[in-house]
């Protein structure tokens, strides 16, 4: 299986037509239909349902899109590697993670770098722990930022002083508003909007002998999301404080949970992991501003 042809086969899954990704990747029309043909005979599945309007991935071809994507990203983060090994003027990053306040953190070792090393590029890709750590496993990413409890026994890591609160976001018009804290049996018969990771943690913990109760309307990974469901008014969500606007603008408020919950956080890479020296750098810089001890 050729990495360009793989490329050839994102690209007509992404413009949805031989004509438009013929032009992309500048190349013939027949070109990648043949390419595209011998992949499916290398396969021995059908990929695409062809019609004249449109080409459409059948469920084989949206498995090898993910590989594929995959694959490629791997391809490329390598290559750019080993292109910028030595290079103390560039380079880039991968960093994934929760949805926390302690990304400021991260931010602001990132713009110490970049003080001295402008061409240094970071990416930031955005997830529950099972999100970030499945695709630093893969080396996709380099550090992630994490909300524990989670396994770290594959990984280097750094135990950040920073805390989060567990709380239920909600409407100010809710009868839930009078309270200043929020305990299980007050949610008992609402509709709920769990992050899914911590159903199975902490929240699940915390709910206690209610669990099974509870009524789950709806799951998150991403905490954006779930407060416009929840200014629609489709319930309730529970998750960190401060991560979305409850001024006095907004039509949402934030109580904390009783008896308090807390989440702690860290910054993880894997263990062996040979860095690029923008990677080094990068790490000097998040103990330097740390100044907390590392564990193996």
């Amino acid at each position: 299986m050729d990495i360009r042809v793989l490329r050839y086969f994102v690209t007509v899954a992404r413009e949805g037509s031989i004509t438009n990704a013929a032009k992309f990747l500048h190349v013939t029309q027949p070109t990648l239909s043949r390419q595209l043909k011998e992949l499916e005979e290398e396969l021995g599945k059908r990929l695409f349902i062809r019609s004249t309007a449109k080409m459409k991935l059948t469920e084989e071809g949206m498995l090898l899109r993910k590989r594929a994507e995959d694959i490629l990203d791997m391809v490329d983060k390598t290559r750019d590697e080993f292109r910028t090994m030595d290079d103390i003027t560039g380079g880039d990053i991968h960093i994934g993670g929760a949805e926390s306040h302690a990304i400021t953190h991260i931010a602001q070792a990132a713009i110490n770098l970049q003080q001295r090393y402008a061409n240094v590029r970071y990416h930031l890709y955005s997830g529950n722990a099972g999100d970030v750590t499945e695709r630093l496993d893969r080396g996709l990413l380099d550090f992630c930022l994490l909300v524990m409890p989670v396994d770290l026994s594959k990984y280097n890591f750094i135990i950040l002083p920073e805390r989060e609160t567990w709380g239920v976001l909600m409407r100010k018009d809710s009868p839930l508003v009078v309270k200043k804290t929020i305990r299980a049996k007050d949610l008992q018969d609402l509709p709920l909007i769990c992050s899914r990771q911590a159903l199975n943690n902490e929240l699940g913990d915390w709910f206690g002998d209610r669990r099974d109760s509870m009524r789950i309307a709806a799951t998150y990974n991403l905490i954006y999301n779930g407060s416009i469901m929840v200014e629609e008014g489709m319930g309730y969500l529970i998750g960190f404080d401060g991560l979305v606007n409850t001024g006095s603008e907004s039509s949402l408020t934030f109580r904390p949970l009783a008896p308090k919950l807390e989440s702690g956080l860290c910054i993880a890479w894997k263990k062996y992991q040979v860095f690029t020296r923008a990677e080094e750098l990068f790490l000097e810089e998040i103990k330097a501003r740390f100044g907390i001890h590392e564990e193996e």
